[in-house]
């Protein structure tokens, strides 16, 4: 690829300013809770129209009551060529009726609304990108594919398999989270999250009349507690925070149950195996007190790999041919790509450039999410990744 070509793509892309507007409106004003699949329909429908108009093949899968998740190929394709996977998804945080306090406005530079940035306008990108593609005559030689789910921000339970599978197949997989920061920073590293649920039983009694009868489960969890605090690792990385806690009945009962949930997150694959012995092998010091351990880290770490930096240097070689220049960072947050990178080449936070994801005050930039929007164009045309493989861990 060269600097005229690079221009070109920039040109067009800036030339769609009002699609990505008048789509992303569509895309936004379709609200799409996470926590209430039901509702989806028209959110999904926005989308597969627009590959549908770009003569993509679209399947529909997951539970028929449940979030359903949107595969995409073009329609004819050489079946020799790899595959290059781009990841989204088009549930938000946003319960239905934000819209109404929260409307999807254009000032000037800026696009406000409940899911703008987190991620509808990145999938908006994916559509530019795909039609500059069409529109200047360009075939990329690494076939992209699509796969945009709808449970991600509650930890995609039902869509991880799915990605898993397609990432397998995959030489690289660009992530269209929203970019980091002012500068738009791409996320090359992400901490593994894990959830952890502790239940302690222990058995009741009058706390006044007859307290040696019972076994506080609040005293054991306090224990717990301080076991699992001791675990933090600043200079690491390592964060376990108790986030919620409940237990007992009235104030003169002794605590016959209690309950913790936990939030994990590690910065390696590592660490995410021992915090996970280390949480499990907790032992009762309370006597006649039990406990029940459920949980696991479950998105591994996004690691920094061989073939994450070669992506990565393909990422900052078309920047520099569309005439900017990109940096990078760690984040504490997960996304897909901590699946996708466990087995191809991942590049993530190549969404739209602005701030308050999950935030009232969510907005987009016009002119950078285009300018990135060119980027992914630039990326889909970018020769296979070179794939060096990762050691075994352990």
């Amino acid at each position: 690829m060269n600097d005229r070509l690079a221009k070109q793509v920039l040109n067009h892309v800036r030339d769609q300013q009002q699609l990505l507007i008048s789509l992303l409106r569509d895309l936004v004003t379709a609200e799409s809770p996470s926590a209430d699949p039901a509702v989806h329909e028209q959110a999904r429908h926005v989308f597969i129209s627009a590959l549908i108009e770009l003569g993509w093949h679209v399947v529909e899968v997951g539970a028929a009551e449940g979030p359903r998740h949107v595969y995409a190929r073009p329609a004819r394709r050489d079946r020799q060529s790899p595959l290059q996977l781009i990841v989204g998804h088009y549930d938000t945080v946003w319960p239905i009726g934000t819209i109404a306090d929260l409307p999807f406005t254009v000032d000037d530079n800026i696009i406000r609304g409940p899911g703008v940035f987190d991620m509808k306008g990145g999938l908006v990108q994916f559509v530019l990108a795909i039609k500059t593609l069409q529109e200047l005559n360009l075939e990329p030689e690494v076939t992209p594919i699509v796969f945009v789910n709808a449970d991600e921000e509650i930890g995609s339970r039902t869509s991880t398999g799915y990605i898993r599978r397609l990432a397998r197949l995959a030489n690289r997989a660009l992530v269209l989270e929203p970019a980091l920061g002012d500068d738009g920073s791409l996320k090359t590293e992400r901490k593994g999250i894990g959830r952890f649920t502790i239940t302690v039983y222990g058995k009741a009694a009058h706390a006044g009349l007859d307290p040696g009868a019972g076994a506080s489960a609040i005293l054991e969890l306090s224990h717990v507690i301080q076991k699992l605090f001791a675990m933090n690792d600043s200079d690491k990385g390592v964060t376990i925070n108790v986030g919620t806690v409940d237990g007992g009945v009235q104030p003169n009962v002794i605590a016959a149950h209690s309950t913790a949930v936990v939030d994990v997150r590690v910065p390696t694959i590592a660490d995410g195996h021992r915090i996970e012995r280390l949480i499990h092998s907790i032992e009762p010091e309370t006597p006649g007190v039990r406990l029940r351990i459920e949980g696991a880290i479950g998105r591994p770490s996004m690691e920094s790999s061989p073939r994450n930096e070669a992506l990565w240097t393909q990422a900052v070689a078309a920047a520099d041919q569309l005439g900017f220049e990109l940096s990078r960072a760690k984040v504490g947050g997960g996304s897909d790509g901590n699946t996708t990178s466990q087995f191809t080449a991942t590049l993530d936070g190549l969404g739209p450039v602005g701030h308050g994801a999950h935030a009232k005050h969510e907005h987009l930039l016009i002119d950078k999410t285009l300018e990135r929007a060119a980027l992914l164009t630039m990326l889909l045309l970018a020769p296979p990744t070179e794939v060096v493989a990762l050691e075994e861990a352990g």
